[in-house]
């Protein structure tokens, strides 16, 4: 969900690079999980702001610019278990991560292991036998996507 910069001030505060489509969507979950080097730890978010594309927070029991820059480099993670639902036809990137792709001609082009926000729309980035595709997670690329099945069916040749 994003990354935390560094330090803001001298009171604990601290910058968070988002990777979410709104930079405040982070502030609809009170409680965050902070993880970097196979450790993890749980942290309750007491206040938030936007300040361009950052998010500028309060963390309880971060006092200090000392305290908040030990926390530099720690990614920001919610349970999926409290994402609000997805609109129809709406997914998040998590759901689509390891999601087979298969084209019309029933051919597998691989799994998507991640996707890119370009401004015009997203992109779904799938590496598979026939080397890494960049495919347009548009309607007129995007035939079904089925999380029950695992499986984005794309109009999309292997030689593109």
């Amino acid at each position: 969900m994003g990354y935390i910069k560094g330090a803001l001030g001298v009171k604990g505060w601290l910058k968070v690079a988002v990777s979410t489509e709104y930079a405040d969507s982070l502030l609809d979950y009170p409680k965050w999980r902070l993880s970097k080097d196979g450790s993890s730890c749980f942290a309750a978010v007491v206040e938030g702001r936007v300040s361009g594309d950052e998010l500028h927070v309060k963390l309880e029991g971060v006092d200090s610019r000392d305290a908040a820059f030990a926390l530099r480099g720690f990614t920001v993670e919610i349970n999926r278990a409290d994402f609000a639902e997805a609109e129809e036809d709406e997914y998040y990137w998590a759901d689509l991560i390891d999601l087979a792709v298969y084209n019309r001609e029933l051919m597998c082009l691989g799994e998507v292991v991640q996707l890119l926000q370009t401004g015009a729309h997203d992109v779904l980035v799938v590496r598979g036998e026939y080397g890494e595709k960049l495919i347009p997670f548009v309607a007129q690329y995007i035939d079904r996507v089925c999380l029950a099945d695992k499986r984005i069916d794309v109009d999309w040749g292997v030689d593109y």
